[in-house]
């Protein structure tokens, strides 16, 4: 039997092909740049119909059938497009990102090479309280007084520490010693290599209001400027029922009923038969189910019962 060769043209994304190699600079000297990318939003369909087609005739199938994947959680066909990304980041959000275990990573090695002269500078107005009700995270600012002393100390901090690693190269020291005392705050750089479907999980748990500012950053230049351009009906799916919907938990819809029928009470019974209203000294006790739910009842434009 003769087998026929099929030829194939690699799919091109003008939009993200004009942006390839650009630097989107991100915080003081941090940047993300896109280096390679294989896919876009046509392979998608492709690989839902498990066809070497064109997709559909009419972009509105494609668009709704990337949507009805996304909405179900039909992940595997995301997973046909992937990107490659230059970055440069701070490391300690360095140590946030490579959590992420589901890229191909090749970092930039102090052991071989020199440590890139650059730190993560905070300007005297971003530096943040611990929050109150959340271990992990921070809520607002010191005034610009303290904030510039924080900021002077900071400088001499890094630039002691720059001047001490430098010195001990001066002398023969190791690399691979000589970096051991350099600040978090010092640039690393890195390929990164993921796939869609892997990148949106990253992307909805980094470009949450809760995360962290600084990973935070570099998420909304990754979506908003580069991941909006290459696969855009992916985006505006991922947009719609991720990253602008809500989760409601059992207990939740069961309040939510009877806030939305009127029934006040009741829902303040079952709250407080779940534990979400007890009090000490008066006040209500922090539960942090009580409060995420609190955080939708705005969003949906009620207010809380209790």
């Amino acid at each position: 039997m003769e087998v026929q060769n099929e030829t194939f043209e690699k799919i091109k994304v003008d939009a993200l092909d004009k942006i390839l190699g650009k630097k989107f600079k991100v915080l003081n000297d941090g940047f993300v740049r896109v280096i390679d990318y294989m896919g876009s939003d046509e392979s998608i369909v492709q690989a839902a119909r498990v066809s070497y087609g064109k997709g559909t005739k009419k972009i509105s199938e494609d668009r709704g059938l990337i949507r009805y994947l996304l909405r179900n959680f039909h992940t595997t066909p995301f997973e046909m497009c992937e990107i490659k990304l230059h970055v440069r980041v701070p490391m300690d959000t360095w140590r946030q990102w490579i959590r992420h275990r589901t890229a191909n990573v090749n970092e930039y090695s102090t052991r071989y090479s020199i440590a890139i002269d650059a730190a993560q500078k905070t300007e005297p107005n971003q530096w943040r309280f611990q929050a109150q009700n959340n271990k992990q995270g921070s809520e607002g600012f010191f005034d610009f007084a303290i904030g510039s002393k924080l900021t002077e100390r900071e400088e001499e901090l890094q630039q002691f520490a720059r001047e001490i690693y430098q010195e001990r190269l001066r002398l023969g020291v190791a690399r691979e010693q000589a970096r051991k005392d350099l600040p978090l705050s010092t640039y690393t750089e890195a390929y990164w290599k993921i796939d869609l479907h892997n990148l949106l999980n990253f992307l909805a748990l980094r470009m949450d209001e809760h995360a962290q500012f600084e990973i935070r950053s570099y998420a909304n230049v990754i979506g908003n400027e580069i991941v909006s351009n290459w696969c855009p009906l992916a985006w505006e799916a991922f947009k719609d029922y991720k990253m602008n919907a809500m989760n409601l938990s059992a207990l939740e819809i069961q309040i939510l009923k009877q806030i939305v029928n009127g029934n006040k009470e009741e829902a303040v019974l079952l709250a407080d038969n779940f534990g979400w209203l007890n009090r000490l000294e008066g006040k209500l006790s922090k539960n942090r189910e009580r409060i995420e739910f609190e955080e939708k009842l705005i969003k949906l434009g009620f207010q809380k019962p209790w």
